[in-house]
């Protein structure tokens, strides 16, 4: 099983109480958190990775955790989100890693979730920023909780490195109104609705 060291991790929330609009109360809560891990397969080109994933999941538990904390308690999150971005030394298919250990934690934390989680991923160096896109838990249709929350590293990644990024919310985006399925509607049946 290859070994992902972890060099760091970062945590950061935002905290919206408006968009030149009403206040909002309670303000929508939107976080992240990143952690910059070695990449074992940096430098070359490895066949198969999909034993790699497994060696992930214990990080994603650990970082939901704290991600979750970090909000304020598990009660009212109610969108999510994962990324990566890979040290320009490996590939993207490197951070296609985090999918399925990423989706785990969270998953495995936040309870039942039905919709698909939102992902993104690239290769950059050092202080590359990454959009995470963010979707509601049960619902991919509730448009309020169609949202991004923007992270950088200054020092991340290096080009043996990858940063891993989860990212959560508690409310939509302030001020939502394109309509579509609210959240009061989801049924949570099939993960669209």
């Amino acid at each position: 099983m290859p070994d992902f060291p972890l060099r760091r991790i970062t945590t950061q929330i935002e905290e919206i109480h408006h968009e030149g609009g009403p206040l909002a109360t309670p303000p929508a809560l939107r976080g992240a958190i990143i952690a910059v891990v070695g990449n074992p397969f940096a430098g070359r080109y490895e066949p198969d990775l999909q034993p790699a994933m497994e060696a992930l999941k214990p990080l994603a538990l650990l970082l939901t955790d704290r991600l979750v904390a970090a909000l304020g308690g598990r009660d009212g999150i109610d969108a999510y989100g994962k990324g990566a971005i890979v040290g320009e030394g490996g590939e993207s298919e490197h951070g296609a890693l985090w999918h399925v250990a990423g989706g785990y934690g969270m998953r495995d934390r936040l309870g039942e979730c039905r919709a698909i989680v939102p992902s993104a991923m690239k290769v950059g160096g050092i202080g590359s920023t990454l959009d995470v896109p963010l979707g509601h838990l049960n619902a991919a249709y509730v448009r309020s909780r169609f949202d991004v929350i923007t992270v950088r590293m200054e020092d991340a990644p290096k080009a043996n490195e990858m940063a891993l990024v989860l990212a959560m919310a508690r409310g939509g985006r302030v001020h939502s109104r394109m309509g579509g399925l609210e959240v009061w509607q989801v049924k949570g049946e099939d993960g669209l609705r």
